[in-house]
């Protein structure tokens, strides 16, 4: 894909084109670093290409972040560039305008790991980060795509949103990585905004509860810290699985949780795991957690990443081709966002070689990424994996031994190799040592079926599939 960056194309003008090689960028670099520190430092990142790709310049909130991208990060963005591009680029890092920092709703999370004291420029911009309420305008529900994988969580976040502070609080949304649990939260703040412009909201990252609470703790501004966070109406917090091990930060936010409760505020947040899989935090606050209602979203279904494609392409100017969406559906089945990624890829691919979108475009596209796909998931990979994960002998997948110790992995394996391979029923049979199309099939739906009820498969599949997806 990289020679389709090789130069300017004629019928997209420059900054258009700039800005696919940049979302190019970013869309590899979100594969390939921890989520967490891909949101704080690499999106939120505004380039500027010149007209002819000879350099990329971007654009940093303030001194602190800018030398720390340079120093950690630099490099790496601009190998990458170069090698999407197939030529060498100049990459420089500038301080945005303070308009520009302004539009910004990201997070200003400074890691526990690095010194605490803020550069003047967020030490002046003090006063604005309090007022913001960190929500993207664009994630609402109606940019939401709906399916059974995720009904159940956006009917009750848009009960929330109509009657917050009534039935589910807290309201503890989980899921695997890039399934919607941010769009969803930033929705339902979006939502009760558009119904009350006066509403207290705060949309954050537990990380910066982390950093705020360490920064009220070195300046001796507790009483602000807790006149900011409890005189919410709404707080959605992302990601609570990393309060972990922060005992301060875990008593504060109980202090918090507590006050908001009483004066009948809102708290929705999110988690990759329930409330009682969640390692070292307090049991009194994995108490909290649950006492309201917990949802899961799961991976999206078939039908689900279609529709997801199609609109998103739709909101990109573009027509996606109903048979081109199931074959990418079919194949990038893990989350949203690497759907997005794909669909990125696809449109870049399209429009720099000047072709209509088709199947065989998208598999000319995607031609990394279905390799590395086909390469590690395979049924005897996935047997191996669900194996060590039970603690049984890869062997008994085989077999015909019947022991609920055995036939229940094996299930698993089998509804696993259905979900993640494109291995057809029978052929899956033959793999699990020549049994019959019917027991797959039956294994399929006993296991799709129990995932919808109980809390403890869905996550043991979740970690399998992450496993499995590497």
């Amino acid at each position: 894909m990289e020679d389709a960056f090789r130069g300017e194309k004629s019928g997209n003008s420059g900054t258009n084109a700039g800005q696919e090689l940049w979302h190019t960028c970013i869309d590899q670099l979100a594969q390939e670093m921890p989520e967490q520190q891909f949101n704080t430092w690499i999106r939120p990142l505004t380039a500027v290409v010149s007209d002819d790709f000879s350099k990329v310049t971007l654009l940093v909130g303030n001194r602190f972040k800018l030398d720390w991208i340079r120093t950690q990060y630099g490099s790496r963005i601009a190998a990458k560039l170069d090698k999407i591009y197939g030529q060498a680029i100049h990459l420089e890092l500038a301080l945005a305008p303070r308009e520009t920092i302004a539009r910004q709703s990201f997070n200003q999370i400074v890691p526990e790991s690095l010194p605490i004291e803020e550069p003047p420029d967020l030490v002046h911009d003090k006063t604005l980060l309090g007022q913001r309420n960190r929500l993207n305008s664009n994630l609402t529900f109606d940019t939401l795509v709906e399916g059974s994988a995720n009904r159940m969580a956006r009917a009750a976040a848009l009960h929330v949103s109509d009657i917050p502070g009534q039935l589910y609080n807290p309201l503890f949304i989980y899921g695997g990585v890039g399934l919607g649990k941010t769009h969803l939260m930033h929705a339902v703040g979006n939502r009760l905004l558009a119904n009350r412009p006066t509403a207290r909201v705060l949309y954050i990252h537990a990380e910066q509860f982390v950093s705020d609470v360490v920064k009220a703790y070195q300046r001796k501004t507790f009483d602000e810290f807790k006149d900011h966070y409890h005189s919410l109406d709404l707080l959605l917090i992302d990601d609570v699985q990393f309060l972990a091990n922060k005992e301060r930060t875990q008593e504060e936010f109980f202090n918090a949780f507590e006050a908001l409760l009483a004066k009948k505020s809102h708290i929705v947040m999110t988690s990759d795991t329930y409330p009682k899989g969640l390692a070292d935090i307090h049991e009194r606050l994995v108490s909290r957690f649950d006492s309201g209602l917990t949802v899961a979203i799961e991976p999206p279904e078939l039908e689900m990443r279609v529709a997801i494609l199609i609109n998103k392409a739709r909101a990109e100017g573009t027509e996606m081709p109903e048979e081109v969406a199931f074959f990418v559906a079919k194949n990038v089945r893990s989350n949203v966002r690497e759907l997005e990624g794909a669909l990125r890829k696809i449109l870049a691919y399209s429009r720099f070689n000047q072709k209509d979108i088709s199947i065989q475009l998208a598999r000319d596209a995607l031609r990394d990424l279905l390799s590395i796909q086909n390469r590690q998931i395979s049924v005897e990979n996935i047997q191996k994996t669900v194996a060590d994960y039970y603690k049984i002998k890869v062997a008994d997948m085989y077999s015909k031994k019947r022991p609920a110790s055995i036939a229940r992995p094996r299930q698993i394996a089998m509804y696993l190799a259905k979900e993640l391979t494109q291995k057809s029923l029978p052929e899956i049979g033959e793999l699990f040592g020549g049994r019959d199309h019917t027991t797959v099939l039956h294994a399929v739906r006993k296991i799709g079926g129990e995932r919808q009820q109980l809390t403890e498969l869905n996550q043991q599949l979740h970690v399998l599939e992450q496993t499995l997806k590497g």
